[in-house]
């Protein structure tokens, strides 16, 4: 291995040891889709049987991605969390010091969060699949496709929040506030349909919407990859504008308040 891909593995290697000695938020953030899946398939099963009349939609078709857009988007704050953290402990300067470049530093820091949210999407999926009968009357590779394209929004955006934010409340309040507001408004809690007409205005402006069009179009439309293609476009667009912000604002040298 490499000089900088030794440096880089130390980092995530330590960020590993610190989630393994305390592992309840990785278990709470891939139990509590499942539950919530749970809770609201009833739901949108009946919503879908007004929407697709003559068809028979168990509801895993919309609450299984609507659960991975919903809950994914709670994990935006993760990567920014590790950094805040490195703050707090009085350890990130130590890291500036050490020959860590700052690409290196952030990418060693991206490391841990892109894999628990692999891990997160995957128990959701499989979860949905063997608990809740989720369908695929499309593409399987694309609506994988969707997943990717979803995760790689996420952990940009992630790092734009990381740089905007100064403090870690202003980062976890913003992540969980905009994962319920942008997700709810995205069709990621209820179909599309059943929302207020100024929702239902406001919905294409949001990436969960994005993504949403793209895993339903798999599991209700029956889609490819050509299907998905817009939503994947989309989806990357976002991701494309994330990194252009975070390149401009985030400073390896801002000062960051964690928590006390």
């Amino acid at each position: 291995m490499s000089g900088s891909g030794t440096r880089v593995a130390a980092v995530v290697i330590n960020d590993l040891r610190i989630l393994r000695r305390d592992p309840v938020f990785l278990v709470v953030f891939t139990t509590m889709p499942l539950l919530f899946m749970a809770f609201t398939k009833g739901a949108v099963s009946a919503g879908l049987a007004a929407e697709y009349p003559g068809r028979t939609l168990n509801g895993a078709e919309v609450v299984v991605p609507g659960s991975a857009v919903l809950f994914s988007g709670f994990l935006v704050g993760n990567m920014g969390f590790s950094v805040f953290r490195e703050h707090a402990w009085g350890t990130w300067e130590r890291l500036r010091a050490s020959q860590l470049s700052t690409p290196e530093l952030m990418l060693a820091k991206a490391v841990t969060p892109v894999l628990v949210l692999a891990v997160q999407l995957t128990v959701m999926l499989l979860g949905g699949a063997l608990l809740f009968d989720l369908q695929f009357d499309g593409s399987i590779g694309a609506f994988l496709l969707v997943a990717v394209a979803l995760a790689i929004m996420e952990i940009t955006l992630g790092f734009a929040l990381l740089a905007i934010c100064t403090t870690v409340l202003q980062l976890n309040a913003i992540s969980n506030l905009g994962a319920m507001l942008l997700g709810g408004i995205g069709g990621a809690v209820t179909p599309i349909h059943l929302l207020p007409t100024w929702a239902q205005d406001v919905a294409p402006a949001t990436p969960a919407y994005w993504a949403m069009e793209g895993f339903t179009n798999v599991t209700i439309g029956g889609g490819g990859f050509a299907d998905v293609g817009r939503s994947v476009l989309v989806l990357l667009a976002y991701s494309a504008v994330f990194v252009v912000l975070a390149a401009w604002r985030f400073s390896a040298e801002d000062s960051k308040v964690g928590w006390d």
